[in-house]
């Protein structure tokens, strides 16, 4: 598929992007760079396009959840946390355990 062919969105996508860029040159943006921004944002909240392939089995809505469930995951490692709270740590041996979780545990 060339680069820009629209032929793999649903006809919802396509409106969706003409009401998205109708916004945009209301606000002042020319044609070109309008048409560019509500295509991103139809990419954005969709996935891409829709009409064939595997992503038709997965609901519009649990892809969003599963999106902002990944960047959650991504924004607490990089903040230093662990993205599944510990519980890595239950699955490994107490040799692997650090003195200190370790203690935790057996304080229960």
């Amino acid at each position: 598929m060339p680069r820009g062919e629209k032929t793999k969105y649903s006809e919802k996508q396509k409106r969706k992007a003409e009401h998205i860029e109708d916004s945009y040159e209301a606000r002042g943006l020319d044609k070109q760079e309008a048409e560019a921004r509500a295509w991103a944002t139809v990419n954005k909240q969709s996935g891409g396009g829709e009409k064939s392939g595997g992503s038709r089995k997965v609901a519009a809505r649990r892809k969003s959840t599963a999106r902002k469930n990944s960047a959650r995951r991504a924004v607490a490692t990089k903040r230093g946390n662990s993205p599944n709270r510990g519980r890595a740590s239950s699955r490994r041996g107490h040799a692997r355990r650090t003195p200190k979780v370790a203690a935790r545990r057996s304080a229960r």
